[in-house]
């Protein structure tokens, strides 16, 4: 009802009446919003001397009592309300219109609801608690927060800056950062975030919240944190372990609280009983560092003490050192695989839910019996490619949601014609329909390490809209002229088709016809039942077709390298599970040259389909934009490539694509791999915006050097594609004028990227918690003193107070290794090489560290050396396990001649992202006999992320650094 929805803005304020409106907006709530103040018969108005309250409340009862007689008296009403006064009053003044209070409501209408009444209670007692809380402790444990009306004039006048709490997860206690909002910072003079030091700087704001931060004097300026630390709740820093200063400021008010459900574990018996007088107010320990302890009322915490639970924050008091919440559900047990998945999910608001029968019954019948087929209708309307194109996918192992096919044939002019084919999944999603608004809500298939989930229903995601071999299927098609030797274009037609993939390949096997390996041929089934003479016509032909689509994805990346793309690296891991679903292996992904034309085609379909929809929607077209790095986060970069005496010079794409290019080290060609690893993780984010929003300036993708680019290639995976879908419908079907009415507006668009966005981030910290989860399972399980598993080679790539940051190749892991212990300990070298704890102290310098015993006995650890490290899991009670490195021995691993054969130690890329990894023993060959060997140039490679079995896990080197800044670089 309007008035109760504005009684809510009213007395809770704008940011409960937005999460109100949000949840009536969703359709899927089917929920209706009556006007009642504009309705002749139910609006009363407001009396003299009536308070606000009470109007509103006489409106809402009224606007009730007209419904209940509209309905004809066939269905009650229930108006719900914790005013004891209204419920008197208007309780027994008509029949069939309920007054109620809350608790009443549950008890009559939901007794056997269980979780309902629980969670009533939970909220009824954290309430009580706060408010005797509240009278008894006057005392201010924090500032108060400034008014919004004094915040906002304080950052319109520059006094105050806005921006976004970051908090750093391995100094919960004591480091925090504002980063600013808006690109580089325009309105301020800042190059930097505002480092937050301390609780009491923090002023009760949580992590992700929008605060106002007041800087301080510059004399009060402090900086960074460099030294090691295992999460520890320090509130001190240890001495001269910090960085230059830097802006240093409080927080003088929170401008949006981004509060969400949190998982937490209880204290342990002998925790609740340290706890204090008072049983039954507990303080629970959240599974996320950065989020302090909450302090929940509850009856149930022995009970609970073994499982993961979910609580959320109703109040920060100034008075209070922790935030009080209240308790919502049960997850699961501590360490039972399930349970931490369902942590992992809550921790990303992560919601997924069956699709629902409304929603099923919107989609197509599809069966072995009743196969889909082609509607005649749609026959003569579409482009038939079915006789005349040669058209095939090219996919992973397993794949089963096939959203894009390629094709290439010669013109009778002589040309070439390049076709790229998408599943038209928005022929099957309607706009606004049941489905459209799940997919939207869900935003992405959501992808794990051993399972996923997916966006669309499978009868479409597997089945229908997957470009399967053999079957009939509707697609969008982009369809280029090419010059026949130059591979310019000449033109560019966008169509919808009917299209008839002729083989569903798999990577290795398209790379071996690439490479004229025909023993792959009897891993193509749709080759197998034919005669000799028709097989190898078919097969020359397919053959051809790779070769040429490769030799164009060579050209087309040639073009955007002149203009400064960049070639970047990363770790992507493919996790692989036994029957049992129990992690066997952590595998480093195969590298093929079909994985840059795949992408190459893709990359250049989403780029014209960019400039097509633009052109027509200058002001609410969807793209994707990657703005340029802040210049601050390349400073490891620089510092780590001097130590090799590389210059890089990061004043625009192409200067640090050349830069990257000459800082190659013969000796050790990881180190190449490393930097280029760093590079990437100093990327700002690519995000969706509506053009709308912004200049045309402020449309470029600094990573792949283009104008203009979208997300168009998998509307089965990616909600963002299936509005480009209709973008580009939009913009070139003639008689599309009933579509174009349905392209949102820039305001409306913009809300939708914002939440794609959100939604995208969520995906990978969630991809990368279940492939850290996993990891920690796979070594948990072994003994590191026996097990050769646990022993790798591991390279330095960062130099810190008291130990080093280290990448281990075989594995993916980048971690920490200490080289002075809790004891004071530091790391001493044996005769051969390995080591162990003596007494002594650590120096350190800008590219290395040295360890020197009492006696005199010294090491010394530089940028990019080579050591052996035992893999060991640190277990946790509260939080995720996580893996920890320690040093063995001051040399390269030696690698077992059985282990060789058997390890695979190729890498893996993706668009901007590939696996760094170089087997050690040949890295050690080259550093003993200390010879410069010829490097044959690597092909760049490019790996699409489809299937359940394809997993990328990208560790933050800003995270092991702790400034705790995400920065995943994705087209």
């Amino acid at each position: 009802m309007q008035t109760a929805c504005q009684a809510v803005q009213h007395q809770k304020g704008r940011r409960q009446y937005n999460k109100l409106r949000n949840l009536v907006k969703d359709a899927r709530h089917d929920c209706v919003v009556f006007a009642n103040e504009f309705h002749q018969h139910s609006y009363r108005p407001r009396e003299k001397g009536e308070s606000m309250e009470k109007w509103q409340t006489r409106s809402i009862y009224n606007a009730a009592v007209w419904y209940y007689n509209h309905c004809l008296g066939q269905m009650p009403v229930v108006m719900v309300t914790e005013d004891e006064d209204a419920i008197r009053q208007y309780g027994n003044e008509t029949e069939g219109v309920f007054v109620i209070s809350f608790k009443n409501y549950l008890d009559n209408f939901w007794p056997d609801l269980k979780a309902a009444h629980e969670l009533f209670d939970s909220i009824v007692q954290a309430r009580h608690e706060r408010e005797t809380e509240s009278q008894e402790n006057n005392g201010k444990e924090y500032p108060e927060h400034l008014p919004m009306e004094i915040l906002e004039a304080g950052i319109k006048s520059g006094r105050y800056i806005q921006g976004t709490l970051n908090v750093n997860k391995h100094r919960a206690q004591l480091e925090a950062f504002v980063r600013l909002q808006g690109f580089g910072s325009k309105e301020t003079d800042l190059q930097s975030d505002i480092l937050i030091y301390g609780a009491r700087a923090r002023n009760r704001a949580i992590h992700g919240d929008v605060v106002a931060v007041e800087l301080l004097p510059l004399q009060e300026w402090k900086g960074r944190i460099v030294a090691l630390c295992e999460n520890e709740t320090e509130d001190k820093a240890p001495a001269d372990t910090t960085g230059d200063p830097m802006p240093t400021g409080k927080v003088v008010g929170i401008i949006q609280k981004n509060w969400r459900d949190y998982v937490v574990t209880f204290p342990s018996k002998e925790e609740s009983q340290s706890q204090g007088r008072n049983a039954q107010k507990i303080l629970v320990t959240p599974w996320d560092y950065r989020i302090p302890k909450i302090r929940i009322s509850t009856q149930q915490a022995e009970a609970l003490q073994e499982y993961r639970v979910v609580v959320r924050i109703d109040s920060w008091e100034s008075n209070s050192v922790y935030p009080n919440g209240h308790f919502v559900r049960v997850l699961g047990r501590i360490g039972d695989l399930e349970g931490e998945i369902a942590a992992i999910l809550v921790e990303n608001s992560i919601s997924i839910a069956p699709f629902s029968e409304i929603q099923m019954s919107e989609m197509p019948t599809s069966s072995s019996k009743n196969p889909w087929k082609v509607n005649p209708e749609q026959e003569k309307q579409r482009l038939n490619l079915r006789d005349t194109h040669l058209i095939f996918s090219i996919d992973p192992k397993g794949c089963e949601d096939v959203d894009d096919a390629l094709s290439v044939r010669t013109l009778p002019n002589g040309n070439l014609e390049l076709g790229v084919h998408i599943a038209d999944v928005t022929y099957f999603v309607a706009a606004n329909s049941y489905s459209d608004v799940e997919a939207r809500a869900r935003a992405t298939t959501y992808y794990l390490a051993d399972r996923r989930y997916d966006m669309l229903p499978a009868v479409l995601s597997a089945d229908i809209c997957s470009l399967l071999s053999g079957v009939d299927r509707y697609a969008v098609s982009v369809l280029w002229e090419l010059e026949r030797e130059s591979y310019e274009i000449l033109r560019v037609c966008y169509n919808k088709t009917i299209i008839r993939s002729a083989y569903k390949l798999v990577y290795e096997v398209a790379q071996g016809l690439l490479d004229g390996d025909t023993s792959v041929v009897d891993d193509i089934p749709e080759l197998k039942d034919l005669d000799e003479r028709t097989r190898k016509k078919k097969l020359d032909e397919l053959v051809w077709a790779i070769s040429k689509l490769t030799d164009i994805a060579r050209h087309v990346r040639a073009k955007r390298d002149s203009c400064g793309a960049l070639e970047l690296e990363g770790v992507e891991i493919r996790v692989q599970l036994d029957d049992k679903k129990n992690i066997h292996d952590l595998i480093p992904k195969q590298p093929l040259e079909v994985h840059e034309t795949v992408a190459e085609c893709m990359i250049l379909a989403n780029h014209w389909v960019a400039k097509k929809i633009s052109e027509n929607f200058p002001h609410q077209a969807l793209l994707r934009q990657h703005p340029p790095p802040r210049q601050e986060f390349f400073t490891e970069l620089r510092e780590c490539a001097s130590a090799k005496g590389f210059p890089i010079d990061t004043r625009s794409n192409k200067t640090l694509a050349e830069s990257l290019d000459k800082a190659d080290d013969p000796l050790d060609p990881l180190v190449n791999k490393l930097l280029r690893c760093m590079a990437t993780h100093a990327m700002s984010n690519a995000l969706y915006f509506s053009t709308g929003s912004c200049s045309e300036e402020e449309f470029h993708h600094y990573g792949l050097a283009l104008d203009k680019y979208t997300h168009f290639t998998s509307p089965i995976r990616r909600y963002a594609d299936i509005v480009v879908h209709r973008l580009l419908m939009a913009a070139t079907l003639k008689e599309a004028k009933h579509v174009k009415d349905k392209v949102l507006s820039n305001k409306d668009l913009e809300e939708l990227c914002r939440h794609i966005n959100n939604r995208n981030r969520a995906a990978q910290h969630a991809q990368k918690q279940s492939t850290e989860l996993f990891q920690c399972m796979y070594f948990k399980d072994k003994t590191p003193e026996t097990d050769e598993r646990c022993i790798a080679d591991g390279v330095i790539y960062s130099i810190r107070t008291n130990g080093v940051l280290v990448f281990v190749p075989r594995y993916g892991i980048k971690g920490a290794a200490y080289m002075k212990n809790k004891e004071g300990l530091v790391i001493s070298c044996r005769g051969d090489r390995s080591c162990e704890w003596k007494p002594g102290s650590l120096q350190r310098f800008q590219n290395k560290i040295t360890s020197t015993t009492t006696t005199g006995d010294s090491v010394t650890l530089s940028l990019f050396d080579h050591i052996t490290v035992k893999i060991l899991v640190q277990t946790s009670r509260c939080h995720a396990d996580t893996i920890k490195l320690e040093i063995i021995r001051n040399a390269p691993y030696q690698i077992s001649a059985t282990e060789v054969s058997q390890k695979n130690f190729n890498v893996v890329k993706s668009d901007l992202v590939k696996e760094v990894s170089q087997s050690a023993e040949t890295v050690q060959h080259t550093q003993e006999k200390a010879r410069v060997e010829a490097i044959e140039e690597e092909y760049r490679q490019y790996c699409q992320t489809k299937g359940p079995s394809l997993y990328q896990l990208l560790e933050e080197i800003r995270d092991l650094a702790l400034l705790d800044v995400s920065a995943d670089v994705r087209t």
